[in-house]
């Protein structure tokens, strides 16, 4: 099976590649340091399996939801397994959903990768341990999580791609107040980043 693997940190990419190639039936082909990258070794390389990492920043599709988009659509069949430490369940939803056939946390790598690439070369979907946990526990949580009115309106105005400076002139609230608020919500939601932040508002339709 040639794999074309896709991370921006070298020693991630090395560690994979190693643990990959102890099976003689695995080849990595192509290694790529970014979305852009990735795009012209998919072009250079055939392979039957990407591996790629959810965000890497630089080049025209830091987002992880376009890269994936941009695969699924430009080669339909080529199945995709993401090695992430992306946790949020709203946003891992949202990866499955674009057509990727396996889900790792990178944490969890040196166990399941191996048969996440087992899974996928046989057809079937893979969900690492780790992600299938934090899944269920999102399913099994009440999913109306309650914002107050200024969480939910600094919540929106940041998503939609405001600055907490340009928040707190436009609500007339001080800076350190508007930064809390939206720390607030995103502790509520289960939110660790803005990549996450913006993928929630984009999953919710909140853009």
């Amino acid at each position: 099976m040639r794999i074309v693997l896709a991370d921006d940190h070298p020693i991630i990419r090395n560690g994979v590649r190693t643990l990959l190639e102890r099976d003689h039936n695995l080849k990595v082909v192509a290694e790529a340091a970014s979305a852009d990258d990735l795009h012209r070794a998919l072009d250079a390389s055939p392979c039957d399996l990407i591996i790629t990492d959810f965000n890497m920043p630089g080049g025209r599709m830091s987002d992880g939801l376009s890269l994936l988009g941009m695969l699924h659509r430009k080669w339909p069949t080529l199945p995709v397994i993401v090695l992430t430490i992306v946790s949020n369940p709203g946003v891992l939803r949202s990866i499955m959903a674009t057509g990727v056939r396996g889900l790792v946390n990178k944490s969890e790598a040196l166990g399941e990768l191996p048969q996440a690439v087992t899974a996928v070369a046989q057809g079937r979907n893979y969900v690492g341990a780790a992600m299938e946990q934090s899944l269920h526990a999102s399913e099994a949580m009440n999913d109306k999580v309650i914002l107050s009115i200024r969480e939910a309106e600094v919540f929106r105005l940041f998503s939609s791609g405001l600055t907490v400076s340009q928040i707190a002139r436009q609500l007339n609230r001080s800076v350190k107040t508007v930064s809390r608020q939206k720390v607030d919500a995103m502790a509520k939601l289960g939110i660790g980043n803005d990549i996450d932040l913006y993928t929630y508002a984009r999953e919710h339709g909140l853009l």
